[in-house]
């Protein structure tokens, strides 16, 4: 059987990022340049044949339906990143109920068909908070994160739950997708995407990557568009090491995501949605 690699695109803008909110207020979004369309688009050729799933935003699906609509089309699965990209731990139970609904229907109403998984901005996720994913009908969360040094990171107990595959059935209809790291002896290694997979050497991510597929026979890798776009507009006035996190190796993601592809070219590349139908079967 061949191992699952789940590409996940979290959908969102350069200025919509977690480290810039205290210098890009949410009221000046509507004025920003918006760059995620054009790198969305690339993101899909570059993925060519292989299926990904794309969290979006719901402030972006309501100012690009077209861009959903042609994820959606290209066979790739549509699921919810939130609608404005607040962190789920730090709204009342009313209003991320709000935002888990109103984001799942914006993205239904334009694809017309279901969306059924979710991905929490910052994976600000806690074991209350995965409840709250479920009673709004979504059949999967992918927003637990186990590498423990990252301040927003949320934190959930997912021992003593069954295993199918690599998700974690919480309920009988309700799994987590965990993003994956590395455990060598008691430490875990980041090696799930994002900043870590521009900042890592391509050689041990490599490395890393087919240990995981060895030992538990799946990988979920996580990036944004915005990470394949080096001319996008820099925020200066951020602290060095928030500038060093989003910009460094801007410029050779694109390179890195094809290596990937090509050295697991013989891996099954599959949507989270996918991938839970076939462990569940």
């Amino acid at each position: 059987m061949k191992p699952s690699i789940l590409i996940t695109i979290d959908v969102e803008d350069w200025f919509q990022v977690e480290n810039f909110k205290s210098r890009i207020p949410f009221s000046s979004w509507p004025s920003r340049e918006l760059r995620v369309e054009k790198n969305t688009l690339r993101l899909l050729d570059l993925l060519d044949s292989r299926r990904a799933t794309f969290f979006i935003l719901g402030w972006i699906a309501e100012r690009l339906p077209g861009l959903v609509r042609e994820i959606h089309d290209r066979g790739h699965e549509v699921a919810s990143h939130g609608y404005n990209h607040n962190l789920c731990n730090q709204q009342s139970n009313a209003d991320l109920k709000a935002d888990l609904t109103d984001s799942k229907k914006r993205l239904e109403d334009i694809i017309g068909f279901p969306v059924t998984g979710y991905r929490a901005p910052s994976f600000s996720i806690n074991d209350d908070i995965l409840r709250i994913i479920e009673d709004c009908a979504y059949s999967y969360d992918s927003s637990y994160n186990s590498f423990a040094m990252h301040g927003r990171y949320g934190h959930a107990d997912l021992s003593g739950n069954q295993r199918n595959g690599i998700a974690v059935r919480l309920s009988d209809n309700f799994h987590e997708i965990p993003v994956s790291n590395l455990m060598i002896g008691k430490r875990v290694f980041p090696l799930g995407g994002g900043g870590y997979f521009r900042l890592i050497p391509f050689p041990f991510f490599r490395w890393g990557v087919r240990k995981i597929l060895e030992q538990e026979g799946g990988y979920v890798f996580y990036m944004h568009p915005w990470e394949t776009d080096p001319e996008q507009p820099r925020v200066n006035s951020v602290s060095p090491s928030y500038k060093f996190r989003h910009y460094t190796n801007l410029g050779k993601t694109e390179d890195k995501l094809s290596a990937i592809f090509k050295a697991f070219r013989n891996a099954a590349f599959v949507t989270c949605r996918e991938y839970l139908n076939s462990v569940r079967q």
